[in-house]
């Protein structure tokens, strides 16, 4: 039976839920705040260069590529497979290449980092066997419904669950299976991904380094972008109505039934109505206060990001498309972020460069640099006073690694900061990723995809299950789209 189904937000998630629920037959509206579709993952032109304002890594193409086949539509999303997972740098000198080969990434790590071959294969067994394991369980359906652990892959996860670790840390596992600080720092990263401090956060967050280096790093081919554009024509395609410059208000309810959208524009009665916005912002703002989960919004945040956008006048040859310049410390840099909550004077330094696969991002001669360092979620909910002192330690490390004077072929440059991300995509202080996994019961407390309070009432994005990120995005999307199936 068709309904009328709102989705407020046009985030990774939203889009996605929009295409499955276009495809399903019922008549879909999106109510979007602002002028452009794609939340966080959106992108610019400043000058002469074109940027990536949000995510910029690319993991399981194959969901976008279940949306077009879903969408019954002949149109293809072009990406290419990357050689190069990414390059690392550290402060002593040395460098070294990620790559999806694992034979070829053993070997780097043995010869520059002095581990066996045989540390780096099991490392990436247990992330595989983790995956394995519990990633279609945690992953794939909603962790807030009974009958979904009642199947042989759930006895499966039981029997084998000493190989999980649920007890330790991420950073206790790679402690103990690597000897050079630098590889367990390299692995720690990882919890970055979702913004957790790796000190932490379980180990069962190791099984992010596998969609990476077991299943592949991948790059769109006219960058990041292409996939909220990808989406956003597949679901106008299926008849999906975006309305935009339209901030959503309030969610009306009656006897604890969603009934419809109050926005700026006016009121859109809802047969559903699909969340995909913060549920701190969801629950302060858009519903009555009796709904309000209190245990779920006194969660830590997760990670928030300082990002600068640079239009460099020089090609760097030893920089790819992702590349760290690791902080010299990797402890007392997460201990900044989660207990000192300030950002750290000597950050690891992300910077991406869409260039180095898409050549028209800059001109010829010239890279587009995304510099982003990890900073805490901005919980005052003031402007941020620390951006000109952290540009300036960026910048030093940046010259002392790559050893270079960075400042003379800046011919550009924008930045965002948690305060702006905050008010341009309702992210409570900023938070990349909502709340964020630094315990080993984060996956159960994360908030589920449907109300329990309020019927047809469902969540979808990266503050709810199963996480942030685009891969958990795309799912949260699949999964809201089964329960609503289920219902009908």
């Amino acid at each position: 039976m068709q309904k009328h189904i709102v989705i407020i937000g046009s985030g990774v998630a939203g889009l996605a839920a929009a295409v499955r629920l276009g495809a399903a037959g019922h008549k879909v509206t999106v109510v979007e705040a602002n002028d452009y579709v794609g939340g966080k993952l959106t992108a610019k032109m400043i000058g002469r260069y074109r940027f990536d304002l949000g995510p910029s890594v690319f993991t399981m193409p194959h969901l976008i590529e279940e949306l077009t086949k879903i969408s019954k539509q002949d149109v293809k999303f072009d990406y290419v497979i990357l050689d190069k997972i990414c390059n690392y740098f550290y402060e002593d000198g040395t460098t070294l290449s990620a790559y999806p080969d694992k034979e070829k990434f053993a070997t780097e790590v043995q010869n520059k980092l002095n581990e066996t071959k045989e540390s780096v294969y099991e490392q990436l067994k247990y992330s595989a066997t983790a995956y394995d394991l519990i990633g279609e369980l945690f992953m794939e359906q909603s962790l807030h419904k009974l009958t979904n652990f009642l199947n042989l892959k759930t006895a499966k996860a039981i029997i084998n669950i000493g190989k999980l670790k649920l007890n330790k840390t991420m950073n206790e596992v790679n402690s103990a299976r690597f000897k050079n600080k630098k590889t367990v720092q390299l692995f720690n990263r990882f919890a970055t991904y979702n913004g957790s401090n790796p000190f932490q956060a379980p180990a069962l967050i190791n099984i992010i380094s596998h969609l990476e280096h077991n299943i592949g790093a991948f790059a769109p081919k006219g960058g990041m972008h292409d996939i909220t554009m990808h989406l956003y024509n597949l679901s106008v395609n299926l008849g999906v109505e975006y309305k935009m410059n339209s901030r959503a208000l309030q969610i009306k309810t009656e006897n604890d039934i969603a009934t419809s959208v109050v926005t700026n524009n006016g009121e859109i009665k809802a047969d559903i109505v699909v969340s995909d916005v913060d549920i701190k912002h969801l629950y302060t703002k858009l519903l009555d206060k009796k709904y309000y989960p209190t245990k779920i919004m006194e969660q830590e945040k997760s990670l928030s990001g300082l990002i600068f956008y640079w239009g460099i006048k020089k090609e760097f040859k030893e920089l790819s498309l992702h590349n760290i310049l690791f902080s010299n410390n990797g402890e007392a840099e997460f201990n900044s972020f989660f207990k000192e909550k300030k950002p750290y004077n000597d950050p690891s330094i992300y910077i991406n460069i869409t260039s180095k696969v898409t050549p028209t991002d800059a001109p010829e001669g010239c890279e587009n640099w995304f510099v982003m360092v990890n900073v805490p979620h901005n919980e005052s909910g003031q402007p941020v006073t620390y951006i000109e002192e952290m540009r300036k330690n960026i910048v030093a490390k940046i010259n002392r690694i790559l050893k270079t004077d960075i400042e003379q072929y800046i011919e550009i440059e924008e930045h965002l900061d948690p305060y702006l991300i905050e008010q341009r995509t309702s992210s409570a202080g900023g938070s990349l990723y909502g709340n964020s996994s630094n315990n080993k019961y984060a996956a159960f407390l994360r908030h589920a995809n449907n109300s329990s309070k309020i019927k047809n009432m469902y969540f979808c994005g990266g503050s709810v299950h199963p996480g942030g990120g685009i891969p958990l995005g795309l799912l949260s999307a699949k999964i809201v789209s089964e329960m609503i199936a289920e219902k009908q």
